[in-house]
């Protein structure tokens, strides 16, 4: 595999961490080249996408062989994919409804969704929700699912969900005398998450799109040209391998 890893900045007080962490708690994956990988071998988009959810299981797989992996967050589906022909994006959906079920039958991830899925037809937030609602209570890693999802769209909601509580509870002037990061952060769809350690974008593409801007702005950003239904176990080792070598600093 061909990495095309670039250096990151990293936390913004300056501090250097003490050591390396030779593994991420909290590892996010863009899941990025089904269409691409599908014309290369002469496939429907389609075909693509139920390619890259195969992959998805399999990569599930090996992650749970990542030593103190508490969250994993995956990407499937932003709100920019849902302006692409009606045809495949129901055909996308399909494939998330059915790979997040199969997900949740391993009992093996505790899922959550980032993102806007209310915005997809019923019967896919309903199928979405069945699958959530079978792993909510297992002692297991959480498996963020980003779904409909655009960081924009993400801080935006949890700044107004911020101050429509302030509001309703009288006390705007509180929260502009003492307004801080914080007070996003707890109202983001990952509040009470680790913030990504390590990002993993496939394909070759060298920027996020938008994707978890509030909570990646101190985490290793990964660039790999594999297309994702084509990821192997060794590109992800690979990946962490690169990550476990990473001296992480905080700040320039």
């Amino acid at each position: 595999m061909t990495s095309l890893a670039n250096t990151p900045s990293h936390q913004e007080n300056g501090h250097r961490a003490t050591g390396r962490e030779p593994t991420p708690r909290h590892l996010a994956v863009i899941l990025d080249g089904n269409r691409r990988w599908a014309g290369a071998h002469g496939h429907t988009p389609l075909h693509g996408h139920r390619r890259g959810g195969e992959r998805v299981l399999d990569f599930l797989t090996w992650c749970q062989e990542i030593t103190g992996l508490t969250t994993l967050t995956l990407w499937p589906l932003s709100t920019e994919n849902l302006h692409r022909p009606a045809t495949e994006v129901d055909g996308v959906l399909q494939v998330i409804a059915e790979t997040t079920q199969a997900i949740a039958d391993t009992r093996q991830w505790r899922i959550h969704y980032l993102g806007t899925p209310h915005r997809l037809p019923p019967r896919v937030t309903r199928a979405l929700d069945t699958a959530a609602e079978q792993t909510r209570r297992l002692d297991r890693p959480v498996l963020n699912l980003a779904i409909a999802y655009g960081g924009r769209d993400e801080i935006v909601r949890g700044v107004q969900a911020l101050i429509a509580g302030h509001q309703q509870a009288g006390t705007l002037d509180h929260l502009i005398q003492r307004f801080s990061p914080d007070d996003i952060s707890r109202n983001l769809d990952t509040a009470g998450q680790p913030d990504p350690d390590l990002v993993i974008r496939t394909a070759g593409e060298q920027r996020l799109s938008g994707f978890m801007p509030w909570q990646t702005v101190y985490a290793e950003h990964y660039f790999c040209s594999t297309p994702w239904p084509a990821f192997s176990k060794a590109d992800l080792d690979t990946a962490l391998t690169w990550y476990g070598h990473r001296a992480r600093t905080y700040g320039l």
